[in-house]
């Protein structure tokens, strides 16, 4: 049971960080457009958690993910105030907070991907594996771009801020670039810690007995 209490505690941080998201947003709209991928990506992970169990580590990095979501959906991404700072400082033309987010929709989603393709023995070669990582969370970062691209037809002026283009004629492109740079960046720096904490994973969940295995107890 003792195993289960850390993985409570990150459940325990995702819900505090939500609540303090949804205090008084800068819009409750564009609150919830930025939200909602961060809580259905916990219902899944916590409907499949019985059959596919996820190293610490990869549910640690989903928290994270989760608090910039958290971030960009209370201030907006174009006015979280650290970046705005940053602007000031480097006299950049826009908060670039979005950039960020963006990195992180490649740097996070490809370690989730990868370790079901390891653990499911789906690509066993490393250099096809950490490529078709990469090409999946760049088809993420097009979808979501598809979506944004829906809302804001919907909803018109006001999906501006969910958006977050500030001008930049460029910004659809840049973000799909930098989920790509950001998928690159996490198998080629976090691969090794990933494979050690997935071999760390099987000698902690390795059943010990028929009665693990059927989960009879």
């Amino acid at each position: 049971m003792n195993k289960y209490k850390r993985y409570l505690l990150l459940i325990i941080l995702f819900l505090a960080g939500l609540i303090w998201s949804g205090i008084s947003p800068k819009d409750y709209f564009i609150w919830a457009l930025e939200v909602f991928p961060a809580i259905l990506g916990i219902v899944i992970l916590g409907l499949t958690f019985k059959k596919f169990k996820f190293t610490y580590f990869t549910y640690c990095l989903v928290l994270v993910h989760c608090f910039i979501l958290f971030i960009g959906a209370h201030y907006t991404y174009a006015e979280v105030p650290l970046f705005d700072l940053i602007r000031d400082i480097f006299v950049q033309s826009r908060n670039n907070y979005d950039k960020a987010g963006h990195f992180a929709q490649g740097f996070f989603p490809a370690i989730i991907i990868r370790e079901i393709f390891i653990r499911l023995e789906v690509v066993k070669k490393n250099g096809w594996l950490n490529f078709i990582v990469v090409c999946i969370c760049l088809s993420i970062s097009a979808v979501y771009e598809f979506i944004e691209w829906f809302v804001a037809v919907v909803t018109g002026e006001s999906a501006d801020a969910f958006l977050g283009t500030q001008g930049y004629i460029w910004d659809t492109q840049s973000d799909m670039l930098l989920a790509t740079i950001g998928a690159i960046f996490a198998v080629v720096f976090l691969s090794g810690i990933h494979d050690r904490q997935i071999e760390k994973y099987k000698s902690e969940w390795k059943p010990q007995s028929r009665n693990d295995v059927t989960g009879r107890n």
